[in-house]
């Protein structure tokens, strides 16, 4: 639903299926849902960038365009893999030398993930070794002096038990104090023994793990990642120098791929433009049969198929589409736009429509002055080709020809006069049954109506 208000002032506002929308929107809009033909504004099939695709929905060659497009999408898709694996392998052997360099160093010093704060920890524990270890000796000694402090625990513990049956039930909680106990004081010696035993008091151990600290993080800041992720790095780096030595052969895969994916597509684009070369015969043969009726039997139409050149290939195929027509004897075939009779250019326009009618893109035709500098016969020819054509879709008709008027279904009136100070006013009215008797009798009869005019205005409106 396309609406438009005009204010007095002459300003206006303009809604889309009631949402605000602009005039350039509008006019994007009216493009594809209304053709306008008349002898001073026509669109739709006079530009020929439509011809391609009015002739593939003429020719029912759907399936056929959308093998091409896949095809086309395949092709393009195999390109730019071969594309930017030749340019990333020729980056990579331009930077190789750096590469490899780079590799071989971090495989020297072999990182691995959480190292540094490994040794970060063991550092700080050699920088203190000594008094670590003087802390622990003591508390062993403590633990170990007279017999061990687990053993004294455990012979309390015995001694407890022998009499627990006659303490009622109150050494119960004590037995089991003194056994935690043991046990806890069994595992911290332990822990303590192993811990010391650990601790690293020669200074080399200290240096060394500086010294490997300093290297990991001098290799980080050289790389500019994390100590942590120089693992990750060199066997990033291993890996494109293996894509390196291989790249050869990735390459030649990626060209047969292109190559197969190319000649899928010109196979399925051949068999698209064969199909459209026989459409468009049948399209210029059935042309041919609307323009004798038109006043057009003189006028040739043909529908030319040409091959691009690869370059100009795409999803739409191998060819270029233009509708054109000769409308004198002898003369070459030129694009529809060239004819030069608005009137004359209207009515192929409609011969065109009414064999493209079921698969137009647009829903509306509007024809203006169709019928100029006919009558007659041709006037009622026109008119029965537009009623046609109004069986399946919109048509809306400017006329002055009561042969075509007569075919309409519904009827509206143009008119100006002069209104106050002068000013011109235009109105538009809509007619009921009668009234388009009437008008339909005066454009028969001019200003005086007659009876004879009224009766054959109604047998042009009930027989067409």
């Amino acid at each position: 639903m396309v609406r438009r208000l005009v204010s007095a002032d002459g300003r206006s506002r303009a809604w889309v299926n009631e949402q605000p929308a602009s005039i350039g929107l509008l006019r994007r809009f009216g493009d594809a849902l209304v053709e306008i033909h008349g002898q001073f504004e026509s669109h739709g099939l006079l530009d020929s960038a439509t011809h391609r695709g009015v002739l593939d929905a003429f020719g029912g060659l759907d399936g056929n365009r959308a093998a091409v497009t896949a095809a086309w999408s395949a092709w393009r898709a195999a390109a730019r893999a071969r594309a930017e694996a030749e340019a990333l392998l020729a980056r990579a052997r331009a930077e190789e030398a750096d590469l490899r360099a780079a590799f071989e160093e971090l495989d020297a010093l072999a990182p691995k993930p959480g190292e540094e704060a490994e040794l970060a920890r063991a550092r700080a524990v050699m920088m203190h070794g000594e008094k670590l270890v003087e802390a622990m000796n003591a508390a062993l000694a403590a633990l170990t002096r007279h017999g061990e402090v687990e053993n004294s625990l455990r012979t309390a513990q015995r001694a407890l038990e022998r009499v627990m049956d006659r303490s009622e039930g109150k050494l119960e909680p004590v037995i089991a104090a003194l056994d935690r106990a043991a046990v806890e004081a069994g595992e911290a010696t332990s822990l303590l023994e192993r811990v010391s035993a650990e601790v690293d008091l020669d200074p080399r151990a200290l240096e060394r793990a500086e010294e490997r600290l300093f290297a990991l993080r001098s290799a980080a800041r050289k790389h500019g990642v994390a100590v942590d992720d120089l693992a990750a790095l060199k066997a990033d780096l291993g890996r494109r120098l293996a894509a390196l030595e291989g790249g050869g052969d990735d390459l030649a895969r990626l060209a047969r791929d292109e190559q197969a994916t190319r000649a899928t597509y010109v196979a399925a684009a051949r068999a698209l433009s064969a199909a459209r070369t026989a459409a468009a015969a049948r399209l210029d043969t059935a042309v041919a049969a609307e323009l004798p009726p038109l006043k057009l039997d003189k006028a040739r139409f043909r529908t030319r198929v040409d091959a691009l050149d690869p370059d100009g290939w795409g999803a739409d195929g191998l060819d270029v589409v233009e509708f054109l027509v000769a409308t004198n004897p002898g003369a070459p075939p030129a694009a529809l736009g060239r004819i030069a009779s608005g009137g004359e250019l209207a009515r192929f326009m409609l011969a065109l429509k009414v064999i493209l009618a079921r698969t137009a893109p647009t829903a509306t035709i509007v024809f203006d002055e169709v019928d100029a500098g006919i009558g007659g016969a041709v006037a009622a020819a026109v008119g029965e080709r537009l009623a046609r054509l109004a069986g399946d879709l919109q048509v809306l008709v400017v006329t002055h020809s009561p042969q075509v008027a007569a075919r309409g279904a519904h009827h509206y009136r143009v008119a100006k006069a002069e209104g106050q100070g002068g000013a011109v006013l235009t109105s538009v009215s809509r007619l009921d049954a009668g009234e388009r008797r009437e008008e339909i009798a005066r454009m028969l009869a001019g200003e005086t109506i007659t009876a004879a005019a009224r009766a054959a205005a109604e047998s042009l409106m009930v027989h067409g």
